[in-house]
């Protein structure tokens, strides 16, 4: 009984910030939506911060087990892209762009909820890692990029995009376009013979030294 609480309250603070935002979650509120007494709140996670933090990494947990065995498919830099537009699609509908909103605005001022959500979006990055990792093997661009960091940008880059698309649907396609474009190059590279690889790896050494 005791876990179900614990679940009802996770849950019911992911749909208090998606339908009233950081301002109004409240112990009130989470208990109300899900269902259970206010004092449960600070029984099982001692304060609403705390709880919300509890709930942002489970529902990254979630989440991220969700689309695991997608992206586990992924084996080129255009098939990760057409796997994010899917998981963009997916989170949106879900409600999770809106979570993911109210719980970074809070993490502004809260410095619990930061580390919380910057520990949700460290899953999502170690996800995406490993894809990169896998992708660029044996491309031309495999010795000269930092796949750790290059996934924090992706991560960034795509949060900045869900959040974007709120306020400039086109503009978010646009940028989403781009990329596809870029991916569209990484892929003539690597079809590229050995030799005119070879040419292209010296060309990057030089600029990396340069």
């Amino acid at each position: 009984m005791s876990e179900d609480t614990r679940t009802k309250l996770l849950a019911g603070a992911l749909t208090t910030l998606t339908e009233q935002g950081i301002a109004r979650t409240s112990a009130r509120a989470i208990a109300a939506a899900a269902g259970v007494n206010q004092a449960l709140v600070f029984y099982h996670f001692g304060t609403v911060d705390e709880l919300l933090a509890a709930a942002c990494r489970h529902a990254a947990e979630q989440r991220v087990a969700h689309h695991r065995e997608r992206l586990n498919e992924v084996r080129t830099l255009s098939g990760l892209l057409q796997a994010a537009r899917e998981l963009h699609a997916t989170e949106r509908d879900a409600g999770q762009v809106a979570v993911l909103g109210q719980l970074l605005a809070g993490a502004q001022t809260q410095p619990r909820l930061a580390a919380a959500t910057a520990a949700g979006l460290a899953m999502w990055t170690e996800e995406i890692e490993q894809v990169l990792a896998r992708v660029l093997t044996g491309t031309p661009l495999a010795e000269f990029v930092d796949v750790a960091g290059l996934a924090k940008a992706a991560s960034a880059a795509f949060v900045g995009l869900e959040l974007y698309e709120g306020v400039d649907a086109s503009g978010a396609e646009q940028a989403l376009a781009a990329l596809d474009q870029l991916a569209g190059l990484v892929a003539a590279l690597e079809g590229l013979g050995p030799v005119a690889q070879r040419a292209v790896r010296s060309r990057l050494r030089r600029s990396a030294t340069a």
